[in-house]
């Protein structure tokens, strides 16, 4: 654990989710084959466009509507529509399929195990200060089994822009009524998090649990307030008679 700034009392805390309190990567290297396989199954036009013309379509829709990279499931919905109608889908039928695959999807999306470790940290710091989830993906917390943990939760998308635009933040904020230096928003990523809660004056801790050197990170351009390497490491926040 590694202090760079002098941190004042901390009040309630925010949290990323995906790599914070869990590892994404296992659910997200498979998602993508399984989506495809499931299509090609239910929909074999599908496979008349290969992964990167998938792809550029993704990627297009975007720069035509830029807000779809804050919602991660409204983004891949459109991708699948789009898609399947250009394949000769009309709408409602194209809609209705990507409503199918979605449902897939988000079912794939919370295959997560969750360590007991987070269980045990989060429910001692839940006794002592208000908590909030603040996620620019589409994780669900009441099913993987840490939604009783949280006060609020904020996901790209139906609650604002993408991490790190202030909107979340100052969503959280306003919940807790506190000022921003008293809350402390613990995540994995040095922009998306880290430099997200400093644009609003919060508190940054950086969850570095892959060993990585701050100084060799090529976005640790702005500097979080604390650095841990375990979500062990925040009972500190809440003194001694709760660490034991």
């Amino acid at each position: 654990m590694r202090f760079y700034r002098n941190i004042p009392t901390i009040k309630a805390m925010t949290f990323d989710l995906d790599d914070t309190l869990y590892d994404n990567h296992p659910v997200i290297m498979g998602l993508e084959q399984k989506m495809a396989d499931w299509m090609h199954v239910h929909h074999p036009v599908s496979q008349q466009m290969d992964n990167t013309q998938w792809r550029s379509l993704k990627f297009d829709l975007a720069k035509q509507t830029p807000f779809l990279q804050s919602d991660v499931s409204e983004w891949r919905f459109q991708q699948i529509r789009q898609g399947l109608m250009h394949l000769g889908y009309d709408d409602p039928k194209a809609s209705q399929a990507a409503k199918s695959a979605m449902d897939q999807v988000l079912i794939w999306r919370h295959q997560i195990e969750v360590p007991d470790l987070t269980h045990q940290v989060m429910a001692k710091l839940k006794q002592q200060m208000p908590l909030i989830a603040i996620t620019n993906g589409n994780v669900n917390p009441d099913k993987i089994g840490l939604g009783e943990y949280f006060d609020l939760v904020l996901n790209a998308g139906p609650d604002g822009w993408a991490k790190p635009h202030s909107q979340m933040f100052e969503t959280a904020l306003a919940h807790l009524g506190l000022p921003a230096e008293n809350v402390l928003h613990v995540g994995d990523n040095l922009i998306s998090d880290v430099a997200g809660a400093k644009y609003v004056g919060m508190q940054a801790c950086w969850i570095n649990d892959y060993q990585k050197s701050l100084k060799h990170e090529d976005y640790g351009r702005v500097l979080p307030d604390v650095e841990i390497t375990s979500i062990e490491d925040l009972l500190c926040f809440l003194g001694d008679e709760l660490n034991t």
